[in-house]
């Protein structure tokens, strides 16, 4: 499979459905219209949308003081944040991104300009999930530094700080680890890349007590910055978490049986 971020895989959408209705027919809806209008480069259904001007976003995401003084940034390994990953790289930040379904115990891959020059490795190539899973080092939490900065993939998100993505919880259950670990605090920046039609109205998108929301959402045309007032996690939330989600997530599993979640 060509170019090749999570967003691309090849995943049905009805994996992740029957979590959340409301949530799973608004997903269907973003998805169907961004493939009608013709805005994404590939099918969205089931994905992160890939939408059309993802570039111009992160650059407008990379004008934004946050980001400027921003060194360490985490980013989801989606293919619309594929320019955000570039730009982190080039800005000579050190960048963290998640490995796809969190389907190993060092869930993390970090990436650094010099690292990569001294394996003459091309940025834009790094940038690449598959690549950048190669190329990177993989880490646990411990040999991570405090982040700066998050960015998440999304597939829906409101002006007030409300979002979704493809309804896996994958972004959700990162962030909550990050918060157990002390990589994340209660005030670090969370943003995102969309499209403008991604954007919906406040009512129609239900945050619960495990989401996480944003504080930035970055267009290609606008900034929104939420000012957002919905409370955050303070970490994993035991009870909802589902058996098969501990049982197929090595670090999840890891956890969960140092605290003496499993018997």
């Amino acid at each position: 499979m060509k170019e090749s971020d999570r967003g691309q895989s090849c995943h049905p959408s009805s994996e992740w459905t029957g979590r959340h209705t409301g949530k799973d027919a608004l997903r269907h809806e973003i998805w169907e219209m961004l493939k009608g209008q013709r805005l994404t480069r590939r099918d969205p259904v089931g994905h992160i949308p890939n939408f059309i001007n993802a570039e111009a976003a992160a650059t407008r995401l990379a004008n934004l003081p946050v980001w400027q003084q921003a060194t360490i940034i985490k980013c989801n390994p989606d293919s619309p944040q594929k320019p955000v990953r570039l730009q982190a790289l080039k800005d000579g930040k050190l960048l963290y991104m998640a490995v796809p379904r969190l389907a190993r115990k060092k869930c993390f891959v970090a990436l650094h300009q010099d690292h990569l020059a001294a394996k003459k490795i091309p940025l834009a190539k790094a940038a690449n999930m598959r690549d950048a899973l190669i190329h990177g080092t993989l880490v646990d939490f411990a040999a991570m530094q405090p982040i700066d900065l998050v960015i998440v993939g999304c597939v829906a998100v409101t002006a007030t700080g409300g979002r979704t993505g493809k309804g896996a919880g994958f972004a959700d259950l990162e962030l909550a680890m990050l918060r157990e670990a002390g990589l994340i605090q209660a005030d670090t920046p969370i943003a995102t890349t969309v499209h403008s039609l991604q954007v919906v109205d406040g009512n129609r998108l239900p945050m619960q007590a495990h989401d996480w929301p944003l504080d930035w959402i970055v267009t290609s045309e606008e900034v929104i910055e939420t000012d957002t007032l919905l409370p955050r996690p303070s970490g994993l939330d035991w009870d909802i978490l589902q058996p098969e989600q501990i049982q197929t997530i090595p670090v999840l599993r890891a956890i969960a049986q140092a605290n003496k979640q499993l018997d």
